[in-house]
This record gives structure tokens, sequence and C-alpha cells, in this order.
């Protein structure tokens, strides 16, 4: 009873330890089948739920940083008309659009990461896939996603091309669209500065298409390190047939 009553005072993972191997083993074989699906199927469910909400964010931060830069230029306008494109609307330019400039950077940085968070959740359910044809092989036929947690399968579930140029097609996904945008404002916001320290107009012109370009690249790079980041993070458990399997796993 001693004996009994101390391994009850331990926590699960060191009564486990406590047990003997077959002691375990026996448990997990006699989870029933019907219960083992039902865990699968509420955590695919829990990853769909939570996919739904880093879109909606997605969605709204990027409308939040678009409403702000449409109000921006219409005050700029507003008082580019008032002052005829003077001193005074230099200044209020200096002092509008980095709040603009830090939106959209803001914007865009939270656009990457649920990016790759919504890659995290694929992974999830790529890994849950597997298991389902594990348990119903003759099922494979029937699913149009991936079932492997590597980079083909993750691309077979966004239903991505593979014959497309993934360099170009990073312009025209949400955070690539408001990359763009965020560094237009920065060259404004440089070409403005330029002028108001009496720099020419075609320099100031080359300085804003230098931190158009910079910024760009900037942006660029912070997405691939992030992209980066996420590989090391989740390395493949099940890879794809005929990729290379990760270390440790036959």
């Amino acid at each position: 009873m001693e004996g009994a009553t101390s391994i009850e005072r331990l926590p699960g993972p060191a009564v486990e330890s406590q047990l003997p191997a077959s002691a375990t083993d026996g448990a997990v074989r006699d989870v029933p089948a019907a219960l083992r699906l039902q865990i699968l199927t509420t955590e695919h469910w829990s990853l769909l739920a939570t996919r739904s909400m880093s879109w909606n964010e997605s969605f709204s931060r990027a409308a939040m940083f678009l409403s702000l830069l449409s109000g921006s230029i219409v005050a700029l306008a507003l008082v580019a008309q008032a002052t005829a494109f003077g001193d005074n609307f230099s200044l209020f330019a200096l002092l509008l659009l980095p709040v603009v400039l830090f939106a959209g950077v803001a914007t865009f940085t939270r656009l990457v990461q649920v990016n790759n968070e919504d890659a995290h959740w694929v992974v999830g359910m790529n890994r849950l896939r597997h298991k389902y044809l594990e348990i119903a092989p003759d099922f494979e036929a029937y699913f149009v996603t991936g079932a492997h947690d590597d980079e083909p399968g993750i691309f077979k579930t966004f239903a991505g091309d593979p014959r497309s140029n993934q360099f170009l097609h990073g312009f025209i996904t949400t955070p690539g669209m408001i990359g763009t945008i965020v560094a237009l404002v920065a060259a404004t916001l440089v070409a403005v500065a330029a002028l108001r320290l009496g720099a020419a107009t075609p320099l100031a012109a080359l300085a804003g298409a230098v931190a158009f370009f910079g910024t760009v690249v900037a942006l660029a790079w912070y997405a691939y390190r992030t992209l980066t980041g996420l590989k090391d993070l989740l390395p493949p458990r099940f890879p794809s047939a005929g990729a290379e399997p990760p270390p440790g796993r036959s």
C-alpha cells in the first residue's frame, strides 16, 4: 500500500516511468480505434479554427493599414491645396508619413508572421492526414491535399502551382502587396525630406528610388529569414516519397 500511495502522488510522466513497459504498451493498445479517430479529428478541427482566425486577422490588419493610408493621402491632398505645396505641406508630410510608414512596417511584419503560422497549422494537418492514411490507406485517392509535412506536401495543401515563378508570386500575396506599398511610402518620405533639405528634384527622385528598392530588399530579407526559421522549427517527420528522410528516422 505504501508503494502504491507513493506512485499516486507522482506527476503523470513520473508514474509512467515507474510502471513496467508492458503495462504502458498495453494501455496504448487498449485505446479503441474510434477514440483514436476522435482525437485526430478534434485536433484537425482545432487547427482549422485557428487558421480561420489567422486569416481574419490578416485581412483586418491589411484593411486597417489601407484605411490609414487612404485617409493620409486625402489629408495630404487637402493640405497641398491649402498651402500650394509650400513649406507647410512638406512639414505636414514629414510628420504624417513616418506614422504611416510605421503602421505599414508593423502590418507587413504581422502578415508575414500570420502566413508562417498558417504554414505551421498546415504542417499539423498534413501530419494528421498522414495518420488517417495509415488507418485507411485505400482513401489516398480521395485526398487532394498533402499528407506529408515536408515542402512538397505543404505546397500541395496550399494548391500551389510548381510551374509558377515563386519570386514574382511573392509580390501578389497579401504581405507582398502591403510590402510594396510600404516601400512606396518610404520612397515618398525620403524624397520629401530631400526636397525639404534643398536637394534638386532629380536628386530627390533618385533618393526616393533608392529608398524604395532598399525597403523592398529589407522586407523580402525579413520574410525569407522568417520562413527559414519555420523550416528549422518544424523539421519533416513524414517526408514525401523519394525525399531524404530526416535524421533519426528510417
